[in-house]
């Protein structure tokens, strides 16, 4: 393949923040960004900042950024020559990638082949065994059903990990700490799976308690190279996803960080990958390695690297997808320490529950080392359907310590009101003698088991007005075209309405949603007795799927039907 022309035109399959930081990494290389949008991203930061934007109709991942059929026809409706995936979504859809190579067009990524031998779990660990990389006790096919994960924990024993083979971010994984749970877990991880990724396959595995998160990211030219740009810390997780990253990962020997940059070049060499790629392994507390996985894509915490290695991984990600290969074939030597804060909307005071709404006020700090990735603006709205990301910020500086400091007064300029944020749990962290550098002692369970105790509830945002777009025909200069209007608007309510619908009064016996959502299952019959604190129904909120547990004990009678959609503080029930 030859060098690509100044006249390439990049479809961007994603939404939010990555889309935004692929948009400008577009703008610097001299190409045209196109854009995809859901309904109720019409008005988008990355639709408004793209040189074009073509509307996938609907309000789902399902029918939108998960849809081959509606993305292959925006690339041909834009004359798009190259598509890039961004993370989650079809980034790691070895059948999109086909498709998209099928239409004739470049995918920005790896090789379909080494999707399929890397984003299957069960297959990069067998190719993991192979090149000699550590490994803890697994399975190495999917798993039947829920029978087959308890007879594993039962020869193997417990704590498991129960995960999807296709998944990735978190999604789709359960850990497992008592028998009796297992069955559930499995069932629930699959459900994840389907909802996130379209393919609900999982597998099990040892899980090692307490043990820190370290990933390594790599460059791979297609023919066998692999360059190893960095390694990071990612053991700030809460539900097994990440909060604050860092790179390099503190405290390794040298011994230790060769042994990550090893296994990881000789996995990645082994299927001859191509792009940006990050092999993620578990440290555990008594040295013990442990090979988790392997993200064939971007990642979400890529900055961080980028900063200390002085390198643009999306620029790389055009370069080696256009046939030029990556601009430096050795790892380079990392200069001072990062760190990056994802700010979810999510209330860390309700055990990082869901919050989405509209940013009321924004205020984004700035200064030395200090950098801003967002897909929100101020009055922009963080949507209930998709992820609770509004932004990460990424602090750099000439050592840990310094960067510590730095990171303490930018977390502490940056405002966001409206939803809830991790904001408060960012600045505990940063004063946790846990996160210190010459005491650093976190892992990937220390949030839920010393941090979150220390948390208050915040306030709930507003409800959101319907963000479905009303299409209908019209005729421009005597051709036909359909446009679409906000629902609200042509309501009469303006686009920028926000305001909270009335709560009614309390009623006792109303069990009411923590989240708002889509209601996947109940736990219970209609009409079951039930005790306080039992589980009794399950709602999929923005990728994650959160237990509503009864509030009171008694008789429960049903108020809303499976697969129904629920507001923050909306009936589930009534328990009388």
């Amino acid at each position: 393949m030859t060098a690509a022309p100044t006249t390439q035109r990049v479809l961007i399959a994603n939404r939010g923040e990555i889309a935004v930081r692929v948009i400008r990494a577009c703008a610097e290389a001299g190409y045209a960004s196109i854009a995809v949008y859901a309904d109720q991203d019409v008005d988008a930061l990355h639709v408004r900042l793209a040189d074009e934007a073509v509307g996938l109709v609907g309000t789902t991942a399902a029918d939108t950024y998960l849809s081959i059929d509606a993305l292959l026809a925006a690339a041909r409706q834009s004359g798009a020559t190259a598509v890039h995936p961004g993370y989650g979504f079809l980034s790691e859809s070895a059948a999109f990638a086909r498709a998209v190579e099928g239409a004739g067009l470049v995918w920005i990524g790896p090789t379909p082949a080494s999707i399929d031998a890397l984003g299957d779990k069960m297959t990069a660990r067998r190719i993991a065994q192979q090149v000699g990389a550590p490994l803890a006790a697994g399975t190495d096919e999917p798993l039947a059903g829920a029978a087959e994960a308890v007879a594993f924990a039962e020869e193997h024993g417990l704590p498991i990990a129960i995960k999807a083979a296709f998944g990735g971010g978190g999604r789709g994984l359960k850990v497992v700490r008592e028998l009796s749970a297992v069955a559930e877990a499995f069932d629930a991880a699959t459900r994840e799976a389907i909802a996130a990724f379209g393919r609900g396959e999982c597998f099990v595995e040892r899980f090692l308690e307490s043990p820190r998160h370290i990933e390594v990211q790599v460059l791979g030219d297609g023919r066998g190279g692999v360059v190893i740009v960095g390694d990071r810390d990612c053991s700030m997780q809460r539900r097994n996803q990440k909060l604050i990253e860092e790179a390099p990962a503190p405290g390794l020997s040298v011994a230790q960080r060769t042994r990550f940059h090893d296994a990881a070049r000789s996995i990645c060499a082994e299927v001859s990958y191509r792009g940006a790629g990050t092999v993620e392994f578990l440290l555990a507390a008594d040295g013990t390695i442990s090979f988790l996985e392997v993200n064939t894509r971007l990642q979400v915490e890529h900055p961080v690297t980028e900063a200390v290695a002085g390198v643009d991984l999306v620029r790389e990600q055009f370069r080696i997808a256009f046939g030029e290969g990556p601009s430096f074939t050795e790892t380079p030597d990392p200069v001072g320490h990062a760190f990056e804060f994802r700010i979810n909307a999510e209330d860390p005071g309700r055990g990082f529950l869901p919050s989405p709404g509209r940013v009321e006020r924004l205020r984004i700090p700035g200064g030395p080392g200090v950098r801003w990735d967002s897909g929100i603006d101020e009055g922009d709205v963080v949507q209930p359907a998709f992820d609770s990301m509004i932004a990460k910020l990424i602090v750099h500086a000439e050592s840990r310590d310094a960067a510590i400091v730095r990171a303490r007064r930018a977390v502490r300029e940056l405002v966001v009101e409206g939803p809830a944020t991790v904001i408060p749990f960012d600045l505990l962290a940063l004063d946790d003698a846990a996160f210190a550098t010459e005491t650093f002692a976190v892992h990937t369970q220390w949030i839920e088991s010393a941090l979150l105790p220390k948390l208050e509830m915040q306030p709930r945002p507003s409800a959101l007005p319907d963000a479905v777009l009303q299409r209908f025909p019209v005729e421009i200069d005597g051709r036909r075209v359909m446009l679409g209007l906000p629902a609200a608007l042509l309501a009469g309510l303006g686009p920028s309405t926000g305001a909270a619908v009335p709560t009614p009064a309390a009623d006792p016996t109303e069990l009411c949603s923590p989240v708002p959502g889509t209601l996947v299952r109940w736990l219970v019959e209609e009409g079951a007795e039930v005790a306080q604190g039992d589980p009794v129904a399950v709602i999929d909120a923005m990728k994650m799927e959160t237990t509503v547990e009864a509030h009171r004990a008694g008789t429960l009678s049903q108020r809303v039907a499976l697969s129904a959609t629920v507001s923050a503080d909306g009936v589930l029930a009534v328990i009388d």
